[in-house]
């Protein structure tokens, strides 16, 4: 999951340039969701298509519950509980991540468990990726401390999926017995991906994907273009379309013009040249190019238009004229095993050429 940031869309029916705001397509689930505080639940799990901002609302929301003065359930961005959510420094926040993910979000460390060792020279270890259980009993003396000005505190764990087997043990008890005035605030992409009693422990909101204008109506307002070419690359999601363009990347990755081109005109691509291109690429970046490629293949086989790279539409309908589905199929089912080699340390352009011959023998007649 990318590092937390703080939405720069102009506040919407209430809400403040100095509180964090919700994106324009969570309004009417924020509003909707904080105006039952009354009978608010003590842990949400936050989850939906990973890329429409979850956990910019997440961000939204702790502000919004921490807020003295909230207007129309929203965070006011003047109080002093606004003020101290703005400088990262209000007591009744904390934020639980992986150390990797902190340092992301430009944090000069993530906290050290309180019993471990200080990692110096050789032996010091890279940043976690996880989330680990002396995060989780670090909270401890927070709990049992009452909060700063009588009202919520909230902690924000992101993301969840990164909480290993013995962490989500220990926020389990957390949560069978939760701490008063205390709001969880889980955020994820699948809940299938945790612990099934944990996720027990909490209520689900959902958050949707918005509609496509209104996505690229936001996108258009961040400079984004072309929008549409963006936004069918990220699969319909926003802040993924927004980080590909950032990126410095084309909507549709070269590489992948130059293996559907001669592949529509009945030829065979250069696979060596282009696994030598693939080698620089990070193989879970064009494996996951290719899957989309496969589900475009697969809806152009049933009449359907493109819905990830609507640049290469006439390409892929010619390659899907001539494909036999059921092999495409099962190759874009060994293309999703594949991907667990994608961060083994293999010969990289190996694994491309190999991958892109499986490719091209799937799509040919």
């Amino acid at each position: 999951m990318s590092a937390a940031r703080s939405s720069t869309a102009a506040p919407a029916d209430g809400g403040s340039p100095g509180a964090p705001q919700f994106l324009p397509w969570q309004m009417e689930t924020a509003r909707a969701w904080l105006g039952n505080r009354d009978r608010f639940a003590h842990a949400w799990l936050v989850h939906g298509l990973a890329g429409i901002g979850k956990l910019d609302f997440a961000v939204a929301a702790a502000a919004s519950l921490l807020c003295e003065t909230p207007e129309n359930g929203l965070a006011c961005g003047r109080c002093a509980a606004c003020g101290w959510f703005a400088s990262g420094n209000h007591p009744d926040l904390r934020r639980i991540r992986p150390e990797a993910v902190a340092l992301e979000e430009g944090a000069d460390a993530a906290e050290p468990a309180e019993d471990a060792e200080p990692a110096t020279g050789a032996s010091k270890r890279a940043p976690s990726k996880e989330i680990r259980i002396d995060q989780i009993r670090s909270l401890e003396s927070w709990f049992n401390t009452a909060t700063h000005r009588g009202g919520w505190r909230v902690a924000l764990l992101y993301p969840a999926h990164a909480l290993n087997v013995v962490s989500s043990n220990a926020l389990l008890k957390v949560l069978e017995e939760p701490p008063p005035h205390t709001v969880f605030l889980l955020v994820a992409d699948a809940p299938d991906r945790l612990l099934p009693t944990l996720v027990s422990r909490c209520r689900r909101l959902p958050l949707p994907a918005p509609d496509p204008e209104t996505a690229l109506r936001w996108l258009r307002e961040q400079n984004v273009e072309p929008a549409r070419e963006w936004l069918a690359a990220a699969g319909g999601a926003p802040l993924a379309a927004l980080r590909l363009a950032q990126s410095g990347e084309a909507a549709c990755p070269p590489w992948l013009t130059q293996l559907v081109g001669p592949l529509a005109n009945g030829q065979a691509p250069d696979v060596g040249t282009l696994a030598e291109a693939l080698e620089k690429v990070a193989a879970s970046e064009w494996i996951d190019a290719l899957q989309r490629l496969y589900t475009d293949l697969m809806l152009a086989g049933a009449g359907a238009p493109a819905r990830y790279f609507p640049a290469l539409a006439g390409s892929v309908a010619q390659v899907a004229a001539r494909m036999n589905p059921a092999r495409v199929a099962e190759s874009a089912r060994w293309l999703t095993r594949q991907r667990a080699l994608a961060t083994h340390p293999l010969n990289a352009k190996l694994f491309a050429h190999a991958t892109l011959q499986r490719v091209v023998l799937s799509c040919q007649a």
